[in-house]
This record gives C-alpha cells, structure tokens and sequence, in this order.
C-alpha cells in the first residue's frame, strides 16, 4: 500500500495538472520497482496528448492518443519484457520488430469514451470522424484505422489513461506526402492528431521525437 502510494504522488507530481475523466474499476497494473515504472511513465506522457469535446454540459468525447515513436516503442517493449518475464534474446527479438514497423508509418495508439455508442465508428468506411495528422508540412489522412476493443487490464498496463469503458483503435499514418516529401521532418517539434465531426472537434498536440 506505501509502495502505491508513494508511486500515485510521484505520477501526480509527474502529470501535473493534466484533466482525465476518472476512471472506475481496478487501477492499471503497474511496475514493482518504482523507478522503472516512473521512467515509463514519463516516456508514455512525452508521447500522449488528451483533449476532451462537450455539447453544452454534456460529455461527446474523451480522447488520448500515443505516438509510437521509436523512444516509446522501446519503452513499451522493455515493460511487456518484464510484465511477461520474457528472456533478453526475446526482447531483443521484439525491438527489432518495432524499430521496422517504425520507419514504414506513423503509427498512434488512440483511446477514446464516446458517450454514444453510435458515434463510436472511427474504424468505419462511413465514419462520421475526419480524422488527419497535421504537421508544418500538412496534413495527411490515415493509411488505416484498427478497432483493438475494450479496454482491458493488459490494454491499460500500457496505456493506463484508458478507463474501463473505452476502447483502443491503432491508426496509422504514411511517412511521405504523393510527392515524396517527408510528413515529419527531423526537426519537427509536435504534430497534432486531429478529429473533427458534425459533433465538434479535438485536437491532440504530440512531441514528434
């Protein structure tokens, strides 16, 4: 319980002031060595921009999304290595995996809460959602959008902003424009993961590297 809590004041103390809709359920699992789950903790908020859309007072959306970088992808290999006692060969074996996923798109993990289920249709052909990657360079629609499900204890190991009744999508991006130039230049400080709807819209403003 000490160990618990001390961790909570460090992630308070870490995020700051950052607004999420509570959540209900069991915590996320987390890391037993504090500093290994601080680390990544910091790495996951570097990554990870949240906005939320209402209607008056009523709640449309909440939204989190999380560039797969290459700093994250490590960071998120190395904690599946240790939450499932995987060897180092293996490890290894599975950045070796990302780090190529990582140069053929610009991958997000999205989560979102819609509040009615009917607009819940990111995944869809038909979607209501505009959904778009903006950079200095433009902006660029996605290659593909994945509905991974509702969120569950191993989702939210990794992703704990998730609550209990949202639901992950992986979306990806391409890596050039039709003419070849680059979406995110090397030097390109954030980019913004953009989606807009007869609804309203949310805007989520990520670090690039």
């Amino acid at each position: 319980m000490k160990t618990q809590l001390r961790l909570g004041a460090l992630l308070m103390a870490l995020t700051g002031c950052v607004s999420t809709p509570p959540t209900l359920g069991d915590p996320p699992p987390a890391l037993k060595d504090e500093r290994e789950e601080l680390a990544y903790q910091q790495v996951l908020e570097r990554y990870t921009a949240r906005d939320e859309l209402y209607s008056g007072f009523d709640t449309v959306l909440f939204a989190a999304a999380t560039l797969q970088t290459e700093a994250f992808r490590q960071a998120r290999i190395q904690r599946t290595g240790t939450f499932k006692a995987l060897t180092q060969d293996r490890v290894r074996e599975l950045l070796t995996q990302e780090m190529a996923e990582a140069v053929k798109t610009h991958e997000f993990f999205l989560g979102v809460h819609v509040y009615n289920y009917r607009y819940e249709d990111f995944d869809r052909p038909s979607s209501i959602w505009n959904v778009v990657l903006v950079t200095p360079q433009g902006e660029v629609r996605p290659l593909s959008v994945e509905r991974l499900g509702r969120a569950d204890q191993d989702m939210r190991a990794f992703y704990p902003y998730l609550g209990t009744f949202w639901v992950g999508y992986r979306v990806r991006f391409p890596t050039t424009f039709p003419d070849g130039k680059p979406v995110i230049l090397p030097n390109t400080e954030r980019v913004v993961l953009r989606m807009a709807s007869s609804l309203g819209k949310v805007e989520m403003r990520v670090h690039a590297h």
